[in-house]
């Protein structure tokens, strides 16, 4: 792609955007930046545009934004924006920042994709390559954008790639050495007209460019992926628990194996993965299949799963007072992620559930709430949907912060209790993110 010269709009001046606008000033273009969001709310971003000396608006979308021959999209941009409707009108060409980021990386892209595991599977990745001697990048949704890191990747280097659906909506060429869609379940679907459909097929554009010489990693057990299965050219690579597979990983007793064309080339004790929880099962076997396609060394893998330790805000182990543990899981953002928090643990549960309200139906976790929970919390503009729901099934009590509700469970808690932020919301109505909501929550635990 020759942008030598070329006016590019940016629309959406956070972190990706950000970064897209440095990567087209670096090879030559002429980025402008636009955004919705008032100047004050975006300093940090604005402020480093201005070092760049990048041109950029705030507060709102101009007629400027129009005079480019090419728009790149960040993923937190909906398809049915004004901005974008008016750009396919207008014949501009629109991408996403993957897409503008894969165009100039020369190295090999492990992308992963999923309703939930991403994050933790994307990080484990990057560190299993890194600890079998393969330098790896780890970009995406997770730390660094993709634009930031993409003209720095050598051939024979890696990029462990977290890719949202919404990423995926605006690809053209993509077309990455391994892609993997770890699990599809309902989530962001007032994206995409309240439809499974939709959103699945928008996962599955993961692989639609990848021919012969590539490889798909897909969950064995999730019907959803399954079903919505599309033709590929790629080589299949498989995880389960149910079944034992010719090419893939499963779970064999208290045994993770890999096969290849019928052979077994790796096996672990299930007690060598590190972090907890039957779903991270799930994604360090995503993680062996990608390691094997690339031949790494069994006892440096091995290794490096025994030494990864999650990742921030998901099922991270804060602190432990008097017997009580308190865990931040403040990435749960759906019902599915808090249901497989609530299979982690065996100890008795006093769970922090609220948020932003995405259409959750409670349905799905009440019979683990009413087996492992012994007291909900409920918290932020959904606490009183939850209390409805909950309140005849076990003890809930609305609390107004996160402050409030640890100055009292500290009472409350008895030794062997976990104390589990999960709240199967949005952050956006008391925090800026979920990350924003974690460290609140690790703030006020820590000082008890």
């Amino acid at each position: 792609m020759d942008l030598k010269n070329k006016k590019i709009t940016i629309i959406g001046a956070v972190r990706s955007g950000v970064g897209a606008a440095k990567l087209i000033k670096k090879v030559g273009g002429i980025p402008f930046v636009s955004d919705m969001a008032d100047e004050k709310h975006l300093k940090e971003f604005v402020d480093e545009l201005q070092q760049e000396n990048i041109k950029f608006e705030t507060g709102g979308h101009t007629e400027k934004v129009y005079d480019c021959e090419m728009m790149v999209v960040s993923p937190g941009v909906p398809n049915n924006a004004p901005v974008l409707i008016n750009a396919r009108k207008n014949h501009i060409s629109l991408i996403s920042e993957v897409e503008l980021s894969y165009r100039y990386c020369k190295g090999n892209i492990i992308a992963i994709t999923g309703t939930n595991g991403k994050t933790t599977t994307t990080s484990l990745c990057g560190h299993v390559f890194n600890q079998c001697g393969r330098n790896a990048f780890v970009a995406g949704n997770i730390g660094l954008a993709f634009s930031e890191i993409a003209l720095d990747v050598e051939e024979n280097e890696f990029v462990a790639l977290e890719v949202s659906s919404f990423q995926l909506d605006l690809i053209e060429k993509f077309k990455p050495k391994v892609a993997m869609i770890l699990n599809i379940t309902p989530d962001h679907l007032y994206r995409y007209d309240e439809s499974i459909d939709k959103y699945a097929a928008s996962k599955q554009n993961i692989y639609e460019n990848q021919d012969a010489g590539d490889y798909l990693i897909l969950n064995k057990d999730n019907g959803t992926v399954l079903k919505y299965l599309k033709d590929h050219k790629s080589k299949s690579f498989y995880f389960s628990f149910i079944n034992e597979l010719d090419n893939g990983c499963f779970k064999r007793n208290e045994r993770i194996q890999f096969k290849k064309n019928g052979k077994e080339v790796f096996s672990c004790n299930v007690s060598d993965i590190k972090i907890k929880g039957e779903h991270n099962l799930a994604n360090a076997m995503a993680v062996i299949c990608a390691a094997k396609i690339f031949k790494l060394d069994n006892h440096k893998i091995i290794k490096a799963l025994q030494a990864f330790e999650g990742v921030e805000h998901r099922l991270e182990f804060v602190r432990e007072i008097d017997g009580v543990k308190f865990i931040n899981d403040s990435k749960a953002t759906n019902i599915d992620s808090v249901w497989y928090a609530l299979k982690s643990f065996d100890e008795p549960i006093i769970l922090i559930l609220g948020g932003q309200d995405k259409g959750n139906d409670y349905d799905q976790i009440q019979a683990l709430v009413i087996e492992r929970v012994k007291k909900i919390y409920a918290i932020g503009s959904s606490a009183e949907k939850i209390f409805s729901f909950f309140h005849s099934l076990v003890k809930v009590e609305i609390k107004k912060s996160l402050e409030d509700v640890t100055t009292t469970v500290i009472n409350e808690a008895r030794q062997g209790d976990v104390v589990l932020l999960s709240p199967a919301c949005a952050s956006f109505d008391m925090f800026d993110n979920y990350e924003h909501r974690g460290e609140v929550f690790k703030k006020a635990v820590n000082s008890l």
